[in-house]
């Protein structure tokens, strides 16, 4: 691995304008055609096997008319005044709905009954001729053009219901950019220097930019999640800027031990780029693994994600040292600013003496006294994770969105004219070919499940053409997202024989919630076991892999407890612009533990490698894990500081999901970096001691060797100070040790 990145490296550093030049080729061929014949995000809801995909399937055999999307737009008056005063305007509008492609019904709420009690609220009811998840967005906007002359006439008017919900598009808050910002201020008091801290943004601009280019392109062979541009744009744009930080901080570091550029470049790219390599495909082998869950929206957001990471290793190992090269000393000679000058005049550190810095004396204090630290981290760490114990996961409603969304307006009205249980609407369906109730047995199916305490009504039976299928509508009392409904869906499908099925979002997406708990276990124990392996075959050892799995459990089992603290349970709500507690996303468990295990990894790779090319030069695992800290535990802070302001940032998202992705995702970040590799990593490595590193023998022997850092590059903190640079013809002390 060392030897291949090596060589992608020195290939584009010797022919940097050729590198830069198919970077530039390829952004300008991929955007323009994601523009062109990119497709449209779609959320694929459907678990497969499941009674929901049963009954959706019987109605588009069978039913067709039954099976398509539903649209409901929302028109209100002021308190006091009553809707049929604006008819002809209402009335318009639903002509001009009728007009809309794909619109195959539209009732109008004067002669269709859809009026609040009050006169106050009513609705028209759309009906299309394809299935929820295929109505275009196009569909969607010419229903909004539709209604917008009523708003004129003084009427509030909005768009709801399933097909405007699922397709509606992940907002975005502009906070995304605060965060580059931050990054970008953390780079350079991290590196002194503006050109080195800008050149980490570049890249990984360049990669989201590719990586979002490619996802528009992979919407137009398959269904794609709306969430995954705004998934894969967080984690890219975090681990872009790591990469490249990684490399250009070694790159620094070897050039302060004295190495001249064109070598240190090319160290850097044998360790640190292996590095990069193996991290970066660690996260996607944790992305990838989504496609176990059986679920297309989730296998979307898995390969998604991996499509930017993916771009994000490709530019650090060959867009950054062909800029590398062409920036030559700049990166270290760059113009600071006087106040980073006077710091480094007050605390002059020497590039030479890893004992010097407060990472390796922390270390040797952890070291020291083990257990005390290894029993007091992970106390906070389990007491962190206690109200992940207490966690209730459920999808997300158009009432969990934000108010700015005309979903969530339309979703509020319609709760307010006609009851909560109005936007959780079933559809009984039967196969009346099948065993179990016939068409005189509907009636009486209607009864029992109407006199369920958790249903609001049951309609009128639909029978489809054919006399072979009967839909009942049925709308419960309470909301989508309430715990109550899914109990009460539990309970009527426990009375219903065996050819009839429900369907409709709120069924649909209770059996995701059901199949997404029943597959965890499995899909959190493939992760396990496939990285155990990976960081066997990298570091030679048993217990350090045993050791990064238990540690990377307890960091995310922490970020879990935070999210349900805050979220679920309220606490410091108003901090995060939350205003009602809500259910944990169901899909966000089995998201948040493949970004985070492949995210925590990084930092496993780049810290523990340092710490075995220190423990295969001198043989003393409780010096070799401080000077391992030594030298990585700035750049590794700086990396850490960095991808959770990037997480942070999208807290301020309106997406309920988005925002419980960002801060989980900061919280698991922020824990890893501090007590993690603090506190437990040392503490740990002191007890397990020699062990640390032992592989058996005949285990040893089989095995491949995969080696991810190289003994080349010197043990040398990073000099901020080019004018600190030693002579490449003076060997540094830490390199005199290694030669000898």
């Amino acid at each position: 691995m060392n030897r291949l990145t090596r060589r992608i490296g020195d290939a584009s550093a010797r022919r940097p304008w050729v590198t830069i030049g198919a970077w530039v080729a390829a952004l300008a061929l991929v955007l323009p055609l994601a523009g062109l014949v990119g497709g449209s995000f779609v959320d694929d809801l459907v678990a497969p096997g499941s009674q929901s995909e049963k009954a959706m399937e019987l109605l588009e055999d069978r039913f067709p008319e039954a099976s398509g999307g539903s649209a409901v737009a929302v028109f209100a008056v002021p308190e006091g005044e009553r809707i049929d005063r604006h008819r002809p305007a209402v009335e318009a509008a639903v002509d001009r709905i009728a007009d809309v492609e794909h619109v195959a019904t539209v009732t109008d709420p004067f002669t269709g009954g859809t009026i609040s009690p009050d006169g106050r609220i009513g609705y028209v009811q759309v009906t299309f001729d394809v299935p929820p998840m295929k109505v275009h967005p196009r569909q969607i906007d010419a229903l909004s053009d539709a209604i917008e002359p009523v708003r004129g006439d003084g009427v509030v008017a909005e768009l709801g219901g399933d097909a405007v919900f699922i397709n509606a598009e992940t907002p975005t808050s502009g906070a995304e950019a605060a965060g580059l910002l931050s990054a970008l201020v953390i780079l350079v008091v991290a590196f002194g220097t503006i050109v080195a801290a800008l050149v980490p943004i570049a890249l990984a601009l360049v990669a989201v930019a590719a990586g979002l280019g490619s996802i528009v392109l992979l919407a137009h062979a398959t269904d794609v999640s709306t969430a995954a541009p705004t998934i894969g744009a967080m984690i890219g744009l975090g681990v872009g800027i790591d990469y490249a930080l990684f490399i250009v901080a070694r790159c620094r570091e070897n050039r302060a031990a004295g190495q001249d550029n064109s070598t240190a470049l090319s160290n850097a790219m044998s360790s640190s780029g292996a590095a990069v390599l193996f991290a970066g495909g660690t996260v996607v082998v944790a992305m990838s693994a989504l496609t176990l869950t059986g679920l297309g929206f989730l296998t979307s957001i898995g390969l998604s994600t991996s499509l930017v990471v993916l771009f994000a290793v490709a530019t650090a190992l060959t867009l950054l040292p062909a800029l590398l090269s062409l920036l030559g000393d700049r990166i270290h000679k760059a113009r600071r600013h006087r106040w980073l000058r006077m710091r480094r005049a007050e605390n002059p550190v020497n590039p030479e003496s890893p004992e010097q810095t407060a990472w390796w004396r922390f270390a040797h204090r952890v070291s020291g006294r083990p257990w005390p630290y290894l029993l007091a981290g992970s106390a906070v760490l389990l007491a962190l994770a206690i109200p992940a114990l207490r966690m209730e996961t459920g999808f997300p409603d158009a009432g969990n969105d934000a108010t700015s969304t005309t979903h969530r307006r339309a979703y509020d009205l319609l709760a307010e004219g006609f009851g909560p249980g109005f936007n959780a609407p079933l559809l009984m369906v039967a196969d009346l070919r099948g065993p179990g109730v016939d068409a005189a047995g509907i009636p009486e199916l209607a009864r029992r499940v109407a006199d369920d305490p958790g249903i609001a009504s049951v309609g009128e039976p639909l029978f489809s053409t054919a006399g072979d299928t009967v839909v009942l509508p049925v709308l419960p009392t309470t909301a989508p997202a309430d715990a109550a409904t899914s109990d009460t869906l539990e309970r009527v499908l426990g009375v219903i024989p065996d050819n009839v099925a429900v369907s409709g979002l709120t069924a649909m997406t209770d059996d995701l919630t059901r199949q997404l708990t029943d597959t965890l276990p499995v899909f959190i124990a493939a992760i396990l076991v496939v990285s155990f392996l990976l960081l066997m075959l990298v570091f030679r050892s048993v217990a350090v892999p045993l050791k990064a799995a238990v540690m990377n459990l307890l960091s995310i089992g922490g970020a879990y407890g935070v999210v349900v603290a805050v979220f679920q349970w309220g606490w410091l709500g108003g901090l995060f612009n939350l205003h009602e507690t809500m259910l944990i996303a169901s899909p966000l468990p089995t998201i948040f533990f493949a970004v985070l295990f492949g995210l925590s990894m990084d930092y496993e790779v780049f810290l523990l490698s340092r710490v075995r090319e220190e423990y295969d030069a001198t043989g003393d695992p409780t010096e070799s894990v401080a000077r391992g800290m030594a030298v990585t535990g700035r750049v590794i802070t700086s990396a850490a500081l960095i991808m959770t302001v990037v997480f942070l940032s999208f807290v301020a998202n309106p997406s309920p999901l988005v925002k419980m992705m960002g801060l989980g995702l900061a919280t698991a970040i922020v824990l890893d970096a501090t007590i993690v590799r603090m506190v437990l990593v040392p503490a740990s490595m002191a007890l397990l001691g020699r062990a640390a590193w032992w592989l058996p023998r005949p285990l040893d022997r089989r095995l491949p060797r995969i080696a991810v850092e190289t003994v080349e590059s010197v043990n040398a903190v990073e000099s901020n100070e080019s004018d600190d640079l030693p002579s490449p013809s003076e060997p540094t002390p830490a390199t005199t040790a290694r030669i000898s």
